[in-house]
């Protein structure tokens, strides 16, 4: 595996505050809140695996992360399954969709792209809103979301159920690093790059941007488990088009394209949001002048500017 210092520098950093967190403080809010940073964490580095690598902007991210949260609730209250299956439901039910999504929206590129995937999901959304109201409840959504039942631990603890998210944030992250520096996320750089470059070398261009789509809508279904699990509540605002604004906002925050920035974007947008909504109604207003600021000072993002700025330094101390 091939990372950059820099990622697994991040990476070394990373694990020990995670490790660290429940023995600091016992407090519900801050490991909720932690384990909410994770989850969206987990959507965020899923949407960038199609934002970031491949230079797409989807508006649709919103429906797999909705339809991850929904299977879920679903499977486990209608069907009476136990929680895996409901999460499995969610991934294979979000990848499936992500599919169909890319079946359309691959066929245009640019701003079109962006437009289809934005009407896609705001299909779902009415669909979940209103059309599907027996199965989704409508705008009330669905409360009593199953939390993960295994070996008779007690999941509905804010602890337990932090550590359980840790778990599969962590593995996440190294499957998202190995597949970045493998030779499938190589040629996907190559794509965003220059795409004509990559189909003369031999590769089938629209065959992997279907593949790399299908693998984002998963690990959104996965985040969209946790996050109904989490919350244990489901509603149509999971598929509405102003969550995809929101992860979108979050990785660019962080620095789009690297490994950590989206997990740094998503850390920044939920204190700030903490900190702004505790103090003024008209918090997303502040931060979305913050964003503006960011994006004019920082275009690479916050993480993607200090990595930026790591490699000029090591560069200057090579030639010296």
């Amino acid at each position: 595996m091939n990372l950059s210092r820099f990622d697994v520098l991040i990476g070394l950093l990373m694990m020990p505050v995670i490790f660290a967190l429940p023995f600091l403080t016992q407090d519900d809010f801050y490991l909720n809140l932690a384990t909410l940073v994770m989850i969206w964490s987990i959507f965020a580095v899923g949407f960038d695996f199609v934002f970031g690598s491949l230079g797409m902007v989807s508006f649709g991210h919103a429906s797999f992360l909705g339809i991850g949260g929904y299977a879920l609730a679903i499977v486990t209250q209608r069907f009476g399954l136990p929680f895996e299956a409901g999460v499995l439901a969610a991934i294979i039910l979000a990848a499936f969709c992500a599919w169909v999504f890319s079946f359309f929206a691959l066929r245009v590129s640019g701003i079109f792209f962006a437009l289809v995937t934005l009407a896609l999901s705001q299909l779902l959304y009415i669909l979940a809103d209103s059309k599907l109201r027996e199965w989704t409840g409508g705008a009330d959504g669905l409360p009593g979301v199953a939390r993960p039942e295994i070996l008779g631990i007690d999941f509905f603890s804010s602890l337990n159920f932090y550590w359980y998210v840790a778990a599969i944030f962590v593995l996440v992250m190294a499957a998202i690093a190995m597949v970045r520096s493998s030779p499938f996320g190589r040629v996907i750089r190559g794509i965003q790059q220059n795409e004509i470059r990559t189909q003369q070398l031999g590769y089938d261009t629209h065959r992997i941007k279907q593949i790399t789509f299908l693998v984002s809508g998963a690990i959104s279904g996965l985040a969209g488990a946790l996050l109904g699990s989490l919350l244990m509540y489901v509603n149509p605002q999971m598929l509405h088009w102003s969550t995809s604004g929101d992860v979108i906002i979050m990785t660019l925050l962080g620095g789009a394209g690297t490994l950590w920035g989206p997990v740094a974007g998503v850390m920044i947008f939920e204190i700030l949001k903490e900190w702004l909504s505790g103090w003024t109604p008209y918090w997303y207003g502040i931060l979305g002048i913050i964003f503006i600021l960011v994006t004019l000072y920082f275009p690479k993002g916050v993480l993607g500017e200090i990595q930026a700025f790591a490699g000029r330094i090591r560069r200057r101390g090579g030639k010296s």
